[in-house]
């Protein structure tokens, strides 16, 4: 449990990290981040016990699916970088309070539009109940990255 909290805090901070400490060297943060994906299909890998006819099926999809949610990680992290410019100042007014809650519901959408697109994609290539047990992998995974987020970040105030 400790190396799947261990997982977990590191893609957080690979979501969040890109686009508040800009600073940073892009190769260091590509290093850490290639690790961390590398952790997570570990992670999958010993929870999913795949035959060799899934795992050649599914670790394609796999990594199609991770490059999607990257993207959506990408627009989560900006929405992040726009919170925090704009947290405790004037700027922060209604309009932009309701730009950042605009993009928030719509990234929480894209999220759940791209995991039902993979569902067909999955069940070509695996059983129901592996497919389930993939998503809900995904989603225990996702659901402590976003509890971590939410500690971290403050309330509108």
């Amino acid at each position: 449990m400790t190396f799947l909290r261990l997982v977990v805090l590191g893609l957080a901070l690979c979501i969040a990290i890109p686009a508040v400490a800009q600073d940073k060297p892009a190769s260091n943060m590509e290093i850490l981040r290639q690790k961390l994906q590398a952790d997570k299909k570990l992670l999958v890998a010993a929870n999913m016990e795949l035959t060799e006819a899934e795992a050649k099926g599914f670790w394609p999809v796999y990594d199609a699916y991770q490059a999607d949610l990257g993207k959506l990680n990408a627009r989560l992290g900006q929405l992040i970088k726009r919170y925090a410019d704009v947290y405790g100042k004037p700027a922060l007014n209604d309009e932009t309070a309701k730009s950042l809650l605009d993009e928030a519901l719509a990234i929480e959408r894209a999220e759940v539009a791209t995991r039902e697109s993979y569902v067909p994609k999955l069940s070509a290539v695996l059983p129901a109940a592996k497919v389930a047990r993939y998503l809900q992998i995904e989603n225990k995974i996702r659901a402590v990255i976003k509890y971590e987020l939410a500690s971290d970040i403050p309330l509108v105030p």
